[in-house]
């Protein structure tokens, strides 16, 4: 990075910073008067919609979507490959009201978790993995019959350029006991905003809304064939972007063929 835009990114997290401690202060406090509607679109919507705005003005991040009208008219589970910071500001804003599964421990950071507690998120102890199925599994379908979204990363955590971790069959199990289709979703923004560090790179993301993808049958093996072709469909999409090396969508297509 240059001097001039790494000032810029200096400014982006100074911004950042005091707007989420502003933000969630305010919250904090107008949330007992006001709905779940209203408090999520003035808490989490508004400000996810800065953020992005912020990174575009001052880091030229710029996005551009395509698939929107592959999104469902009734709510379902979203699974989303996980790169970037970036995606969870862009998902947070462009589906609402929408729940996400998060660590339970962000949810103690002083404001900006208690904020996040009011959202309806779904916090789970991944200390305790089966805990943790049982968890998303109960708050996912309440959050499903309350009208929201629910926005899973399968692969648990960001995974750099280039690669795509194993995806967790959890989002899929919600999907085929609620009788609802995932919506996977891919993106590039990790080769703009990347895992790793403070640096930035200007350009255009690329992010693709998948179409909805309805279980075959019932029980483990309909979630797990469902959860394969997930995965197989961001795997590709990636690629396509250029976010997934040659060599691990060769291995996928050649896992996928056996």
């Amino acid at each position: 990075m240059g001097v001039l835009f790494t000032l810029r990114v200096i400014v982006f997290y100074t911004l950042l910073g005091l707007s989420a401690l502003i933000w969630s202060v305010v919250g904090l406090l107008a949330a007992p008067f006001l709905s779940f509607p209203a408090r999520y679109r003035f808490i989490n919507v508004y400000w996810c919609r800065f953020a992005v705005q912020l990174g575009k003005y001052l880091l030229g991040l710029h996005y551009r979507v395509a698939g929107a009208e592959n999104i469902p008219s009734e709510r379902c589970v979203i699974l989303a490959k996980h790169q970037s910071t970036w995606e969870t500001f862009f998902l947070s804003a462009y589906f609402q009201p929408l729940s996400q599964v998060l660590k339970k421990e962000l949810l103690r950071v002083p404001f900006f978790g208690w904020t996040m507690a009011l959202l309806k998120p779904i916090a789970l102890d991944r200390s305790n993995p089966k805990q943790a199925l049982k968890q998303l599994a109960t708050k996912g379908a309440q959050r499903l019959e309350q009208d929201c979204w629910v926005l899973i990363f399968p692969e648990g955590t960001r995974v750099p350029v280039g690669q795509i971790g194993k995806f967790s069959r959890g989002g899929a199990a919600l999907a085929v006991n609620a009788n609802l289709p995932v919506l996977p979703i891919a993106h590039n923004a990790g080769m703009f905003w990347p895992k790793e560090g403070w640096g930035k790179k200007s350009g255009v993301i690329d992010v693709v809304i998948g179409p909805t993808m309805y279980a075959e049958g019932e029980g483990p093996r309909a979630i797990a064939e469902l959860n394969q072709r997930a995965f197989e469909w961001v795997a590709q999409t990636q690629f396509e972007l250029g976010a997934l090396d040659a060599q691990a969508w060769q291995e996928i297509k050649a896992q996928a063929a056996k």
